[in-house]
């Protein structure tokens, strides 16, 4: 064994396979792009999931990466067990190399066993290997070309050792490289071997031999191009290379745990409970950052809620360590710095990312601070109501951790303390409830294997030409009619349908731009284009109502696309570069696009920023939008390769997928961007730009909202016509208009100021009025009345201020309004044992039918029937000497 740092096992990996005709490709985002199936990427395989299922098709058949995951979810939930052992983790690099229909079991074999042994130099006599237990082929081929004797290859059933993809789709047996790291790190009983759940034999290398198809029955058909998926957790290799017996002592994460020494004055390795809390920050630290570079931000549902939970699992441990101050930030610093060299991106969002940190340690005080108390009382209500054992029900515990985001551990340690029992049997049926509801609202999006069988196969037998970019009419051919998301022989009048042709105009809804609408014609045929999708990449859909004639496949017909709509959608679509261009130049380069709609009528544009837009901000980003319209400047779309365009300064967004030739669209050295949507030819096309609304959509999350050309246009005209129709109302000149609002503001300050000092001068007066006719009781002062001119704020302060005057007593006063009335009930504090003025104040409005209540001391109520009114004031008395008797 070398001894490797993470960063030399990383390089050796992707120069070991690209020296054996592999491309090597950057790890994709934490965010699946076009698979909601997931929340994160979770393994190396997942952004090549469509080449595997032939609807992505690629360049290249072979292919090696080290792919960022997090395993935070689903059955891949490592949460709870993170810092606790030393393999478990939130965040991990996976790495990988991948065969599609090239090379198979042999070829996967020889490559993974030659780069354990004579790449990082690992001693052959300590490493096994696991096959499933049918697969006498990788049996014979660990023997031929590894030289394991037949006791080290060991045949292990379908939960170990059979991959599937899904319940349907790809699947195969999978073959394990173990690496015995002997006696003394394992359970040291004489029975332990491979199929033990210690540590002494340590899984590398796992080996996805993806050689059927299962179908709904359950049934496995050979794959007519077997392919091949690995994946090889980096920390366990640093680790082994290292010659350290956990992940947590490697160069990837000790440097982390020192952080975490220096920040709380503690030393790791003197205090196991202390020591778990500094693997717990340092494991998550990774995972905050890298889900908060990639896009992800905290929140209450959805990988939103997932980062929240891991943010807040390391900030309890940090209090566990005495971190009363805010440290996450510090440690997710540290993190960057470790990670650059991998990831060069990464420094561009550690202001981002120290940001939110510190913004979640924030709310997380203030939850600590709302939800500890909720959690004693709880405790408190257990312990006075139980007979013999004081238990937390799994609801309440649930409710706390889910809605309050109240940690497990925390819960169970505050309970113990208090000698209380927690349901955690109740709280996990809960939990298991909650991850259904998740899983069911995942799959109401579906995803490739959700996509009608149909549209599957027309995308594994030819892609749709688009040719939008240059015309908008062209003859095409029917290559297949659908309805209901099956093959049919034609489409009648009348009906809807899809249509797929062998090449179109139309550009299909995609990076925020709407799907084409317009005509197709042909020989007594007339269908119009309601909308057009891209169900899978390469597959262009066309959503048409026929209106005369038929549909039938291989027909010729002319495809044409709305000019006028598709005109006004591309002003928008390069306004939106615009306007990303001149967010980053005036609010700086964490601004990134979370989102967008390009539509006919508007644009909309989501983009990650701290708070709301200044006026003056705004102004600032329409002056500069439209100072580049003005100036008439050429956008230039050009075809590169990735590396190229990002080399160039391009910029890639959150949730989009890119293929290895990207579309790079530039305005000067203003805008550079990815694109695969339709533009402009130039900025003075748009002709004008308007930001209409600007709001919050999310945690950190801003929204604009603006219109282009004629609809600029439109908008400003409707604003001059309010703002003349207001100067003629206020009789001013349009520019005087702020002018004369400020001065009527100022008059009706006065006059309000007038009107309460008239209302204070009046209520002294009824108060002493109304005091002269206070009664007695059961020898309590009663005062009760009618107060006119009051409304029920005043009514209140009326309350009070007699309440001020009597040393004890109740008051009960009413007004009426508009065929309503109003009550208001005050106690002084020394009767309110014996009276209630909640209570008294329902039974009072009940007389003029209405109802209220409130607190002991103040209450409110209402009435509908104002008549009652007088009645109810003179049955006041009897009704105070009915409670207190």
């Amino acid at each position: 064994m070398l001894g490797l740092t993470g960063g030399e096992i990383r390089e050796r990996f992707l120069r070991f396979f690209e020296r054996n005709d592999h491309t090597v490709v950057a790890s994709s985002s934490l965010v699946p792009a076009d698979d909601p199936t997931l929340l994160f990427t979770n393994a190396g395989m997942v952004p090549f999931k469509g080449v595997f299922l032939g609807t992505d098709p690629r360049p290249y058949r072979r292919a090696a990466s080290i792919q960022k995951c997090l395993r935070v979810s689903g059955k891949h939930n490592d949460l709870e067990n993170v810092g606790r052992t030393a393999r478990h983790h939130t965040f991990f690099e996976m790495l990988g190399n991948f065969s599609f229909g090239d090379y198979f079991k042999e070829s996967a074999i020889e490559y993974g066993w030659a780069f354990l042994t004579r790449e990082l130099k690992l001693p052959a006599d300590r490493l096994w290997a696991t096959i499933y237990k049918d697969d006498d082929e990788a049996f014979n081929l660990w023997q031929r070309l590894a030289g394991l004797p037949p006791d080290r290859v060991v045949r292990l059933g379908d939960k170990d050792n059979f991959w599937t993809m899904g319940e349907t789709g790809p699947c195969g047996p999978c073959s394990e490289l173990i690496f015995d790291q002997g006696p003394m790190v394992g359970c040291g009983r004489t029975t332990c071997s491979i199929e033990c759940g210690c540590d002494r034999y340590l899984e590398l290398w796992n080996l996805v031999f993806m050689q059927y198809n299962r179908d709904a029955s359950g049934t496995l058909t050979p794959l007519p191009k077997p392919s091949i998926d690995t994946g090889a957790g980096l920390e366990r290799m640093a680790a082994v290379c290292q010659g350290v017996t956990s992940n947590f002592e490697t160069d990837l994460i000790r440097p982390l745990i020192a952080t975490v020494e220096e920040l709380s004055q503690k030393r790791y390795g003197a205090d196991e409970k202390d020591d778990v809390s500094m693997r717990v920050i340092a494991d998550h630290a990774r995972a905050v950052t890298f889900a908060l570079a990639d896009g992800v931000l905290p929140g209450n549902e959805g990988r939103g809620y997932v980062l929240r939970r891991i943010l807040r699992r390391a900030l309890r441990h940090g209090r566990l360590l005495g971190l009363d101050k805010p440290f996450l930030a510090a440690a997710t610093d540290k993190v960057i710095d470790l990670m650059t060299d991998a990831y060069p991106d990464l420094p561009a969002s550690r202001a981002h990312v120290a940001r939110f940190a510190w913004i979640e340690e924030d709310r997380f005080s203030i939850v600590l601070r709302e939800a500890l108390p909720r959690l004693h009382d709880l405790i408190q209500n257990v312990k006075t109501q139980a007979a013999e054992r004081a238990m937390l029900p799994g609801s309440t515990l649930f409710e706390l951790y889910d809605t309050f985001g109240v940690p497990r551990d925390l819960m169970d340690e505050i309970a113990t303390e208090q000698s209380v029992e927690c349901d955690w049997g109740g709280f996990e049926v809960e939990l298991r409830r909650q991850r259904e509801q998740s899983r069911s609202h995942l799959k109401a999006f579906g995803d490739v294997q959700g996509v009608a069988e149909a549209f599957r196969d027309l995308a594994k037998t030819g892609r749709t030409v688009f040719l939008g970019y240059e015309c908008l009419d062209l003859q095409a051919s029917v290559v297949a009619v659908l309805a209901d998301g099956k093959q049919v022989d034609r489409i009648d009048v009348g009906q809807e349908g899809d249509v797929v042709l062998d090449q179109t105009p139309f550009y299909a809804e995609s990076g925020g731009q709407v799907g084409d609408t317009g005509y197709l014609r042909g020989e007594a045929l007339i269908a119009e284009v309601l909308d057009t999708k891209r169900p899978l990449t390469g597959l262009i859909v066309h959503r048409v109502r026929v209106k005369r004639g038929d549909i039938r496949r291989g027909q010729r017909l002319t495809a044409s696309v709305d000019a006028c709509r598709r005109d006004t959608t591309v002003k928008n679509h390069t306004a939106t570069h615009l306007v990303h261009a001149a967010l980053r130049q005036i609010l700086g380069d964490h601004v990134r696009q979370e989102g967008s709609l390009v539509a006919p009528d508007r644009l909309r544009f989501d983009f990650r920023h701290y708070g709301p837009l200044s006026p003056a901000e705004i102004t600032q980003i329409e002056e500069i939008v439209n100072t580049r319209l003005w100036a008439n400047q050429p956008v230039v779309i050009e075809e590169m390769r990735m590396d190229e365009a990002l080399a160039k300064g391009a910029l890639a967004f959150f949730g989009d997928k890119y293929g290895d030739e990207v579309r790079v669209v530039s305005i000067a050295d203003f805008s550079i961007e990815l694109c695969g949507g339709a533009h402009t030819k130039a900025t003075g096309e748009i002709g004008l730009f308007k930001i209409s609304h600007e709001t919050g959509v999310a945690a950190g999350v801003r929204r604009i909202e603006a219109l282009t050309g004629p609809g600029a246009f439109q908008h400003l005209k409707r604003e001059g016509e309010v703002l003349q129709e207001s100067a003629d109302r206020l009789k001013s000149k349009p520019l005087e208009v702020p002018e004369k609002v400020d001065r009527l503001f100022d008059a009706t300050r006065a006059l309000e100021r007038e009107v309460q000092q008239l209302r204070a001068k009046l209520g002294a007066e009824m108060a002493e009025e109304l005091l002269k006719k206070a009664t007695q009781v059961s020898g309590v002062t009663v005062v009760t009345g009618l107060a006119e001119w009051c409304d029920q704020r005043a009514l209140r302060e009326l309350a009070d201020r007699l309440r001020a005057k009597i040393s004890s007593g109740v008051i009960v006063l009413a007004t009426s309004s508009d065929g309503r009335v109003s009550w208001v009930a005050a106690v002084t504090p020394d009767l309110t044992s014996r009276l209630h003025a909640g209570k008294l104040v329902k039974e009072v409005a009940s007389i003029t039918g209405g109802s209220g209540g409130g607190r002991a001391d103040l209450a409110e109520a209402g009435g509908k029937d104002p008549d009652k009114l007088n009645l109810a004031l003179q049955l006041i008395p009897d009704l105070v000497r009915r409670f207190l008797a």
